[in-house]
């Protein structure tokens, strides 16, 4: 598989509307979403309470240090771009902290456009790609219909059946995947190109996968928690859902893999050998791997 087939089948995705801008945003992740102590967050916070590192600006008084002080958390959150819609769009540039009585309500409304946007980053991405041509229009009406979720009233927002719509919005998800990888292994015929570690759901916890050729692989939901990943080929391998916190991606080619988001990239270890999706980035805490 050439990097000219990759090139033709995965442009580069113009999703900034679909990536967090905290500088429009009234820092819904910090005050909407609950954690607990863990190996993620050095301490617990209630849903609905700002973080006592949130200024009164809305910024992190310690963005720069998170991970030093026990904050990893919030290295590897990504909201797809649904606080600065619910911050700037729903509530129209009105704040929780002038605007109490819709505070609440806000809190509510945030995690239910996390996953609209969620989708409109899977949508997106599927429409990008050639393979999945047969169930374009498909796809375009369900990008369209996830678009106008996006924009209801707060009231409308919290009434919607979200798990109904992200089940029909994953079958076509799931047939882009199949359309997809199957042009690639047809362009790719030898008998030596077949996944041989795959599976939806797969427990790879701790796996040895070095130097692995997992392209187009099915790995959906895959559990590569602690993987060695060095250097394998994940080219158009399906990897919406898997877990890849603390996977060492380091020299690990994941160009034109299916339905990557920020958030797995965050929570994996890499560095300048990795490579990645056009449209995402490399993690800043990269660097110290």
């Amino acid at each position: 598989m050439n990097q000219d087939h990759d090139s033709k089948t995965k442009p580069f995705l113009d999703r900034s509307h679909l990536q967090a801008n905290c500088e429009n945003c009234f820092g819904l992740c910090c005050v909407a979403l609950p954690f607990s102590a863990s190996v993620d967050f050095a301490v617990s916070k209630d849903a609905g309470h700002p973080c006592k590192h949130l200024q009164d600006n809305f910024r992190c008084r310690v963005h720069t240090k998170l991970r030093q002080i026990g904050f990893r958390g919030c290295t590897v959150y990504d909201c797809f771009g649904a606080g600065q819609q619910v911050s700037q769009v729903t509530y129209g540039g009105q704040d929780w902290r002038n605007n109490p009585k819709s505070a609440a309500e806000m809190y509510q409304v945030f995690p239910v456009m996390w996953q609209l946007h969620e989708l409109l980053w899977y949508l997106s991405e599927a429409l990008s790609l050639n393979g999945a041509h047969p169930i374009h229009s498909e796809l375009r009406l369900a990008e369209q219909d996830t678009q106008r979720l996006t924009s209801l009233s707060p009231q409308f927002i919290l009434e919607l059946d979200v798990a109904s719509h992200r089940a029909s919005v994953n079958t076509l998800l799931l047939r882009t995947s199949e359309l997809v990888r199957n042009e690639a292994k047809q362009q790719n015929p030898s008998p030596a190109f077949k996944p041989k570690i795959e599976g939806r759901g797969i427990d790879l916890m701790g796996a040895n996968l070095k130097g692995a050729d997992l392209r187009c692989a099915n790995l959906r939901g895959a559990y590569l928690i602690a993987a060695n990943l060095k250097g394998t080929d994940l080219r158009v391998a399906d990897l919406i859902g898997a877990d890849l916190r603390d996977a060492d991606l380091r020299g690990a080619d994941l160009t034109g893999s299916l339905f990557l988001t920020q958030t797995q990239l965050n929570a994996a270890k890499g560095d300048h050998t990795t490579r990645i999706p056009a449209s995402l980035i490399y993690p800043m805490h990269w660097s110290h791997h």
